[in-house]
């Protein structure tokens, strides 16, 4: 419980001392892995979309809607949509299992028509901007009992429950979790998404305590909604592995020793068991609906912290709390939590979209500063090691054209590719700073503009996210990277296999104050060594002369007395 008190600590610290320590929270370096998360909801069209899908016009102002939803978030170099993609019992795509909801085009069951399939569309979108998307999926809510929807799962015989809020699938029914494997399994299978998200995957509010009667216990509950969750999971991971499995339990784990839940937690109340997920390994990230403050927040977020196995937990922040209409927080609250969250190793997700992207008390102007650097989703477990990218024979990784543009050119079969830059060589791939790409899919890459002094390195990356070593531009300023030492046998020096990585037409071999003393083609016949037998002894550096006249420092060498 050691990092609980210090959260503690760290807690009336920043109560007391805001100013000081939110400085030094700023100093922080950025996160290179960090999940940067929103939920964008279709469910009433309360996020997107708002144009209804009837004719080709509307199914472009309705794609977009979600274009300019998704260029905000880049801007504040958001990396994980969480996009509602079964609303209540009914989807936001052609589904053989259920229908289509409401949102889409304005009546249930109505498909939009032209080819057009807003999920296929909004994956597509959130790839090209580098970002990862999940299916964010309604477990257990099945809609008001006169949708179509629900009207459906009905007519199928499973067991629901009607309540003022809506109807809920019976969790204890045995063909359930089969059943949300199947749509889970489906968008798994036709889509190229990064995730599912499990919503609600517990058992709803009003629902009564267990009876103990008919063994209707809290283990026996909280082993129903274990069942459903394995079952997805199984389903899910049988078809790909990389897609990550996450759910959104309640803010509160359980009861902690000197902080009460207040009657309403994930574990004993609805059943969640979510830390056993992840310890079992049938999740891979939990995004807990932390929308609490003060002594309800700090410390439960450092419980969660504790017991994550090593895997990812991002805390869900009620930003929609920022509403006057929904709620009295100062942007200081949430502020605070993001700082602190980002301290423990937790990624953030905000709740909801509308609430963030429109700026409430000014939190999207915060996130843009609070995210100066981009930053890639955490490793899932899985994979295996990532080979660096290639370039083709003698070809260097950058060429320069006229007035400052570049392109990159690469080899290798890796999904994706991050793209570094900085003015220091070799580019230091740890840094967020130097992050110029994420996600990049594609092997060649062109700039307009390119700053002077800028070097520029690749890696590749696998569905897990596990990265490469660099691919690194060859530094033409030996002054500011330590040149290797070449082998020689005083007659010939040993060139290095990096040289098959330019376009090197000639060699010079200069002394150490930069003066060129000798000058060699590059052999036709592509040999590994070079006569150095004119050259006095001492010691030399050699370069590497291109086609389009820049120089690389190959290394140095040192001739020595026979």
């Amino acid at each position: 419980m050691r990092l609980f008190y210090l959260i503690i600590l760290g807690l009336f610290t920043l109560q007391s001392q805001a100013q000081t320590n939110i400085a030094d929270y700023l100093t922080l370096p950025q996160p290179k892995r960090e999940t940067r998360a929103v939920w964008l909801t279709t469910l009433s069209n309360l996020d997107w979309p708002k144009t209804y899908a009837t004719s080709k016009e509307n199914i472009e102002k309705q794609k977009q809607e979600l274009r300019d939803i998704l260029d905000s978030y880049q801007k504040a170099h958001i990396n994980t949509v969480l996009l509602q993609a079964r609303v209540r019992a009914a989807t936001i795509y052609p589904s053989e299992i259920e229908p289509w909801d409401h949102c889409i085009t304005g009546v249930e069951g109505r498909a939009p028509g032209f080819g057009y399939d807003p999920l296929a569309f909004a994956i597509d979108e959130c790839h090209r901007r580098g970002m990862e998307i999940h299916a964010w999926i309604a477990t257990i809510p099945v809609g008001m009992k006169n949708t179509l929807g629900c009207r459906t799962i009905v007519k199928r015989g499973f067991r629901v429950r009607n309540y003022s809020t809506g109807s809920y699938l019976d969790p204890a029914d045995p063909a359930v979790p089969g059943y949300l494997a199947r749509i889970c399994g489906e968008i798994t299978r036709k889509y190229d998404i990064d995730g599912i998200n499990l919503d609600y995957i517990r058992y709803p509010d009003g629902w009564p305590l267990p009876s103990y009667r008919n063994g209707d216990t809290p283990e026996a509950r909280r082993a129903h909604i274990t069942a459903i969750v394995r079952a997805i999971h199984d389903e899910v991971k049988a078809i790909k592995p990389w897609v990550k499995m996450s759910c959104s339990p309640i803010g509160k784990y359980s009861d902690l020793s000197r902080y009460s839940s207040k009657n309403f937690n994930a574990r004993d109340r609805v059943a969640q068991e979510a830390q056993e997920w992840l310890r079992e390994g049938l999740m891979d990230q939990l995004y807990p609906m932390q929308y609490f403050r003060g002594e309800n927040y700090f410390p439960f977020i450092a419980d969660w912290v504790e017991n994550r196995y090593s895997r990812d937990v991002v805390t869900g922040l009620g930003t929609y709390f920022l509403d006057p209409r929904q709620g009295n927080w100062r942007l200081s609250d949430m502020t605070r939590q993001m700082y602190v969250s980002r301290s423990l190793g937790m990624g953030h997700a905000h709740f909801r979209s509308y609430f963030l992207t429109s700026n409430q008390q000014g939190i999207y102007d915060f996130e843009c500063r609070f995210n100066s650097s981009l930053a890639l989703p955490p490793v899932t477990k899985g994979g295996r090691a990532v080979s660096a990218p290639t370039t083709e024979a003698m070809s260097p990784l950058v060429e320069y054209g006229s007035e400052r543009g570049m392109t990159m050119r690469w080899k290798g079969n890796a999904p994706y590719y991050n793209i570094y830059a900085s003015r220091s060589y070799p580019v230091d791939i740890r840094n967020a700073r130097n992050l110029l790409y994420a996600r990049f899919r594609g092997n060649q890459l062109h700039f307009s503009n390119v700053n002077e002094g800028l070097y520029f390195a690749v890696t590749a990356m696998d569905r897990y996210g596990n990265e490469s070593p660099a691919l690194q531009e060859l530094s033409s300023q030996p002054s500011q990277h330590k040149a290797p030492l070449l082998a020689t046998d005083g007659q010939s020096v040993t060139l290095p296999p990096m040289v098959k990585q330019a376009d090197i037409v000639q060699y010079e071999l200069r002394s150490m104050q930069g003066v060129t003393l000798l000058r060699l083609p590059n052999p036709t016949n592509r040999h590994s060594s070079l006569n150095i037998s004119s050259l006095s002894p001492g010691m030399y550096q050699l370069f590497g002369i291109t086609k389009k006249r820049r120089e690389y420092c190959i290394g140095s060498l040192a001739k020595k007395d026979k």
